[in-house]
């Protein structure tokens, strides 16, 4: 375990709330931040990586489901409600939307740094990258840019969605119906249509010729190195090939996947 004390991040726009949690966790031995705001919560988390966040959800500028929403995109950082919202439904809906723990307003103190030692001590450190290369494309899902060469990329919040899932299920099978349960939600599970549009699209914008695959002896079909995109090789439908052995439009199964499949 570290010896540096850990970097809790408050996202709350109260500041005497702010102020009380800070007297609280730096008598506790923690090292503390404050953001007054949603935007600065996302943007203070992605430079400087807390090791836990306490949030609002009542935010002047973004719902704080919103802002736990967006960090969940990308990281698994443990994150803590603290609000004086005390419905249940509000309860469900943020610990649905990822949220590790809910604590509503009045607290206690000593409960507020049990529930954040359990959390700080069941987290695993977050090693997944925030930032992907796919040849000459960077997608950055701290700050949901994605940039060819130097110039940004506008994606619609759709096909966004749809590259975001694939890059953090590299390497897995991922079927039509889980990434249109994931980005429509699961009443358009049979809606095989919307993903065929959205990756024409997407496909048009990142530049990704579609080309019909050609196999060398001994590499089995499904995947194949594909010139600049030789490293990160696109899943087949991104491609617009149609036909290619066990991941084929009838099995509905998509994947990214590193070099050479054999």
């Amino acid at each position: 375990m570290s010896n540096f004390p850990a970097d809790i991040l408050i996202i709350d726009d109260e500041r005497q709330i702010r102020r009380l949690l800070n007297l609280t966790l730096t008598g506790a031995g923690y090292h503390v931040r404050e953001c007054e705001n949603g935007q600065l919560g996302l943007s203070e988390t992605a430079l400087k990586r807390p090791d836990a966040i306490i949030l609002d959800l009542g935010l002047p500028d973004i719902n704080g489901l919103e802002v736990l929403k967006q960090l969940r995109e990308w990281t698994q950082v443990p994150i803590l409600i603290l609000t004086a919202w005390d419905r249940e439904d509000e309860k469900v809906d943020a610990l649905d939307a990822g949220a590790d723990d809910y604590l509503t307003k009045p607290f206690s103190g000593r409960e507020l740094l049990a529930r954040l030692r359990v959390m700080l001590r069941r987290n695993r450190p977050d090693r997944e990258p925030s930032v992907f290369r796919l040849g000459p494309i960077v997608v950055d899902l701290s700050s949901r840019r994605v940039e060819k060469g130097k110039e940004e990329i506008h994606l619609t919040s759709k096909e966004y969605g749809i590259l975001r899932l694939l890059l953090l299920h590299q390497g897995k099978v991922m079927t039509h119906r889980q990434l249109l349960r994931e980005i429509w939600g699961p009443q358009h599970e049979e809606d095989t249509h919307y993903l065929r549009v959205h990756i024409a699209h997407l496909r048009q914008k990142l530049g990704i010729p579609i080309r019909k695959p050609h196999y060398p002896r001994g590499i089995r079909p499904g995947l194949q190195n594909c010139g600049g995109w030789s490293r990160v090789a696109l899943v087949p439908f991104l491609l617009g090939w149609k036909n290619s052995g066990a991941l084929s439009a009838a099995a509905g199964k998509y994947i990214f996947h590193n070099g050479w499949r054999r």
